[in-house]
């Protein structure tokens, strides 16, 4: 990164190793299989154990005194029911060894695949009420994961998850967050059209050149395991099927439903085996039946895992921003191609701004903003990403500390170092992932955009609390993965409402905050549910079809395929 961020990391990371008394509060219980010789011995033999058994049983309770239990009850096979908290449900060992056992143990019960370190703050004496109502998580309202399939998709699932004849390709394309988003509606998808689905392959990035493949960004293994049971999946064709007609279907209209995708390919993918889909992003529609939603959580949340070096050393960053207290994670949408896309301009002065205008001007492809919008409109209507400035105030209204360790989530800011400096000088530690790495740890990921976006995406999910600067996928992803996870801190900045406020100089600095925190009151992390909003995805709005209220029951006793709905928050 710059110059100026790199000389952050010395004073900011202390160089003392982690305490070895952390608490470790995980331990996992597993449901015992009826099948297995010790459920049948359990409930066909009655025996006192051995006395040696209660000394053991003695000194575990002694070793592990103070340790605090998260308990899985879980059926892998039937449904997914997780148990988290969003405040102390989960503690690790805060130090630089791996704990990818911890997370496969979790996958394997049917937790998220990614599991983020326990939130922190709210608890310091020395903090002021403002403080403490910025760090304050939202109320999950009992909301838990719960993918409790119907018997009809069992049934049909049982099926698909064994076809030999029909196979489906799907070429995802754009940054991390569009190829999962990609990646989810293939395997949905693939169950439509009761096709085996080929591990999808990644098309070259234009913009940042990143030619990675599936298996350098995600686990490639587990994402087969996970999905055994609802589609098969293959790493590439079979030998009966290399020779088959390609037909590379590319024009998919938006919005399409599981009806219109079987009408239109299903015949086809009948006769000739094999069916190439490109061009995927985002035309699925976001009303689908609720087993299908469930699917979509389910390969977002649970199969979707990284690749294990990626996840390692996202867990590395993410204990070392865990280990010197809260955090807050932005993600900053300063890059050249956000301000080339949006038709903003920078804030950073005319020279900037020319650059940009004469880029989009040869580049005329990129542009996705209102073309009939001047770039004034376009801001007050919230269609521009904050600048570093305007994070800045917003973060000083809603009370954030000054001293806050704030995680800077996104690529190389247009104007480098001065594109942050209005940030830096009222929230002074900043950090990113090149000042809180190893010297070496991020070499393998050089000109490797996924990789690097796949690293931000852990280190943001362990936050206490995170914040986007504009919209997009990655905001929708983090959305939905913290609310799945506990619903963790998220605010989502209303940009109409506060910008004009912040052009406003008769508003003084104290009016501003009360109207800040009065207006963003209601988007922090609380359960909002889908229903009623035909354009919000489950994958950013989980509740009802994958997460439930529950009190004192738990999720498999539930009979029917539809939850309490969370209050609507318009």
């Amino acid at each position: 990164m710059t110059k100026s961020m790199r000389t952050i990391k010395n004073p900011f990371f202390s160089s003392h190793p982690p305490s070895p008394f952390f608490h470790l509060s995980l331990l996992f219980f597993s449901p015992l299989k009826k099948s297995s010789p010790r459920y049948l011995n359990h409930h066909h033999q009655t025996r006192c154990p051995p006395p040696q058994f209660f000394l053991l049983l003695i000194s575990l309770s002694l070793v592990f005194s103070g340790i605090s239990f998260l308990r899985f009850s879980l059926d892998p096979d039937s449904s997914t029911c997780v148990s988290t908290s969003s405040t102390s449900s989960l503690k690790f060992f805060i130090s630089d060894v791996d704990h990818r056992q911890i997370l496969t143990s979790l996958a394997v019960s049917g937790a998220s695949t990614l599991f983020p370190l326990p939130t922190r703050g709210g608890h310091s004496g020395n903090m002021t009420e403002e403080e403490r109502e910025f760090w304050k998580q939202p109320n999950g309202e009992g909301y838990k994961p719960c993918l409790d399939f119907s018997l009809d998709y069992r049934k049909k699932s049982v099926r698909v998850s064994k076809e030999k004849k029909r196979f489906l390709v799907v070429v995802v394309s754009g940054g991390l967050n569009q190829q999962r988003n990609q990646i989810v509606d293939a395997v949905v998808i693939a169950m439509i059209l009761e096709a085996a689905l080929v591990v999808p392959v990644l098309q070259v990035n234009r913009v940042w050149g990143d030619e990675s493949e599936f298996s350098d960004i995600f686990d490639v293994e587990h994402f087969k395991k996970t999905l055994r049971s609802d589609v098969r999946i293959v790493s590439s064709l079979p030998s009966t099927h290399l020779m088959s007609r390609q037909t590379i279907e590319n024009q998919i209209p938006w919005d399409v439903s599981p009806v219109w995708i079987r009408a239109k390919y299903f015949k086809q993918l009948n006769e000739e085996g094999l069916l190439v889909l490109k061009g995927l992003d985002s035309k699925l529609a976001k009303n689908l039946p609720q087993d299908l939603q469930k699917l979509r959580c389910k390969v977002a949340f649970h199969a979707l895992r990284f690749a294990a070096p990626i996840e390692n050393l996202g867990n590395k960053l993410a204990r070392r921003m865990w280990i010197e207290g809260p955090y807050i994670a932005l993600h900053l949408r300063l890059e050249k191609d956000v301000w080339v896309r949006t038709g903003c301009l920078t804030g950073l002065g005319s020279g900037f701004d020319r650059i940009i205008a004469e880029t989009r001007t040869s580049q005329p492809r990129y542009l996705t903003g209102r073309l009939n919008m001047s770039y004034t409109e376009r801001r007050l209507a919230g269609f521009c990403p904050l600048n570093a400035y305007e994070i800045a105030r917003l973060l000083k209204a809603l009370g954030a500390p000054r001293n806050a360790s704030i995680y800077i989530a996104g690529g190389e800011p247009f104007g480098g170092s001065r594109a942050l400096e209005p940030l830096s000088k009222e929230f002074s530690n900043l950090v990113t992932k090149e000042t809180l790495a190893h010297k070496g740890e991020l070499l393998p990921y050089t000109n490797r955009s996924s990789a690097l976006a796949a690293i931000d995406y852990i280190v943001s999910l362990s936050s206490d609390v995170f914040l986007p600067s504009h919209g997009g996928n990655m905001a929708k992803a983090m959305q939905g993965n913290r609310a799945y996870v506990g619903h963790r801190k998220f605010i989502m900045p209303n940009k109409r409402a506060m910008l004009p406020l912040m052009e406003n100089s008769s508003v003084s600095d104290a009016e501003l905050s009360f109207v800040t925190r009065k207006l963003h009151r209601k988007s922090q992390g609380h359960p909002e549910s889908r229903r009623g909003r035909r354009d919000r995805d489950v994958i950013a709005y989980p509740v009802p079809e994958c997460m439930c209220r529950h009190g004192k029951h738990r999720c498999l006793a539930l009979q029917s395929n539809t939850c309490p709905a969370a209050t609507n928050r318009h």
